[in-house]
């Protein structure tokens, strides 16, 4: 069965979950890296290859977080609850 290894389409996104934190960390290092212009031209590539992976975690992360704080709101009791996300709120 050679599909069998497949588990994803091959659009799909298959990264594993990384914390906001350590994918930020690792994109500042990998600018350091680039900016000391110490790397060869292959090497330049793969880190900026690797940012951009980096960078669209993060977005990613921040827009969640962002579409979580706007679906807060108060209740009757004047306690913040979630607000479900209707599909027209886009």
């Amino acid at each position: 069965m050679p599909n069998a290894s497949k588990s994803t389409p091959t659009g799909a996104i298959s990264k594993p979950a990384v914390p906001f934190e350590e994918a930020l960390k690792k994109l500042e290092s990998i600018v350091e890296g680039m900016e000391s212009g110490d790397l060869p031209l292959e090497s330049l590539l793969a880190k900026y290859e690797e940012g951009v992976r980096l960078a669209k975690i993060c977005q990613d992360k921040l827009g969640e977080a962002e579409l979580k704080i706007q679906q807060l709101e108060k209740d009757a009791a004047g306690e913040m609850t979630l607000k479900p996300l209707s599909a027209g709120n886009e």
